[in-house]
């Protein structure tokens, strides 16, 4: 089985040096690039499973880098590595996709627990997501429908689609209403109402079959945005789907 292998962009050669040593000394084999430009290059066409991205690069800059991978490898993790440690940084890199963010200086061993835990994570994701398994039935993306275990279907919209494919590519992490604007609507989030969000979320629980008070498939995390559950068997013991739909509700 081949090693994971994780890509470095940063610009001070030193820190640079620093993470590659680190990860190859951990066993990942590795790439790196210096500025943007040549990251930007291995992050859009390199074959990697990691991205470590430093933020303050020469053209194009870290967010630009971001975007640009999240738009061409939407389940890449990242982990952002920067010295941007203010809140309203972070709240960018992640609602543009990050999937952690580390503020230097930082250890080794910190380095290491989080790119252990991201790609331990980013494994339990669907890489090319055709049909989703529903408490209800099934997704499919393809055909843009919903099949139900009764016969029943339903059509989804292409933004529906877009939007139930993000959210389960994403499985088991709450994704804000900034990210999904930024990723699935690709709108710059910053001073714009999200309500549309909260709309579509409520159409696409109606067609999944999925209860509006009570929701199983599309979850809504307080404060933050929402969460598509993940089963690795609709209704198994270690699902975050607790019952298919139609058992809901039973007296007991």
């Amino acid at each position: 089985m081949s090693r994971p292998r994780i890509l470095t962009i940063e610009d001070d050669p030193a820190i640079r040096r620093g993470i590659v040593d680190a990860v190859r000394f951990a066993g990942y084999e590795t790439l790196e690039a210096g500025d943007g430009r040549g990251g930007l290059k291995l992050a859009t066409q390199a074959e990697f499973d990691l991205l470590l991205l430093d933020l303050v690069l020469p053209e194009p800059d870290g967010l630009a880098i971001l975007a640009a991978v999240r738009h061409v490898r939407p389940t890449l993790p990242i982990i952002i590595l920067t010295a941007r440690g203010e809140e309203a940084d972070r709240v960018r890199g992640l609602t543009g996709g990050a999937d952690d963010y580390i503020v230097k200086p930082f250890s080794v061993k910190e380095l290491l627990a989080r790119v252990e835990a991201v790609l331990r994570r980013t494994a339990e994701r669907p890489q090319d997501l055709g049909e989703i398994e529903i408490p209800a039935g099934r997704i499919d993306l393809a055909r843009r429908e919903v099949r139900f275990h009764n016969g029943d279907r339903a059509e989804l919209s292409e933004r529906e689609a877009e939007l139930v494919r993000y959210l389960a590519i994403h499985r088991g992490r709450a994704i804000s209403r900034h990210e999904l604007l930024a990723n699935v609507w690709r709108i710059h989030p910053r001073g714009m109402a999200t309500r549309t969000i909260d709309m579509h979320i409520a159409r696409l629980r109606e067609k999944l079959g999925d209860h509006p008070e009570d929701p199983v498939v599309i979850l809504t995390v307080r404060g933050t945005g929402y969460m598509f559950g993940r089963p690795a068997a609709v209704g198994g013991a270690d699902s975050v789907f607790p019952r298919p739909l139609r058992e809901r509700n039973k007296p007991t």
